[in-house]
């Protein structure tokens, strides 16, 4: 635990700080390269404009906590689980934090042109993805998110962690369904015949 706790907590701000900057760095090269916004909030009042604002606000609360806890104790605040908060659990969060991140950078890489944050309102000649990760599971970007949401909870066993795995998982939920009723009008039958024949998750 003399190693393992110092270890994740420095891991847990770096890590976020890193996500936080790759994001915004891939979303600023991919506008200066293709002209137009991969990020999509959606109409203003709309499901998915809320879901993007409480996923931004969760995020950026995250972020402030991890980067904070490196230079002070606050984890009094965040209402700590001492029962949980031991070395094997830390240690296997911060794995599955790794792991969601190589498989969400996977997965981006597998879209590639046809990656998108959020449901894309402009009228273009995307394709379906139905192949590869994609046949076995209509939202495995989603479910490596909400494995590195899980990876984080146990990185930082506390009601702070425990509320933000509970909202992530209903926001990205219900974004799934969202984006798959975009995607039924969009492709209509061809999307059909996929949601029938492959699971929604797993």
């Amino acid at each position: 635990m003399e190693i393992t706790e110092p270890l994740v907590r420095h891991f847990l701000g770096i890590f976020f700080l890193m996500i936080g900057l790759q994001f915004a760095g891939r979303s600023l090269g991919l506008y200066s390269r293709m002209h137009f916004s991969h990020i999509n909030y959606g109409e203003r009042g709309s499901a998915p404009w809320w879901h993007r604002h409480i996923f931004n606000v969760f995020r950026a609360l995250i972020l402030t906590v991890c980067v904070v806890r490196i230079f002070a104790d606050i984890d009094g605040w965040l209402g700590v689980f001492g029962w949980l908060y031991q070395w094997p659990v830390l240690a296997a969060g911060m794995a599955l934090l790794l792991g969601s991140f190589a498989v969400v950078n996977y997965l981006q890489a597998y879209m590639h042109e046809d990656w998108r944050s959020g449901i894309d309102p402009r009228k273009n000649r995307s394709k379906l993805l139905t192949e590869g990760p994609f046949a076995r599971s209509r939202n495995p970007l989603f479910m490596a998110v909400i494995a590195g949401q899980l990876g984080f909870f146990l990185a930082l066993p506390s009601v702070f962690s425990l509320v933000c795995l509970v909202a992530g998982v209903l926001v990205i939920t219900r974004q799934a369904r969202e984006e798959e009723k975009a995607l039924a009008e969009k492709f209509g039958d061809e999307y059909e015949r996929y949601r029938v024949r492959v699971p929604r998750w797993l």
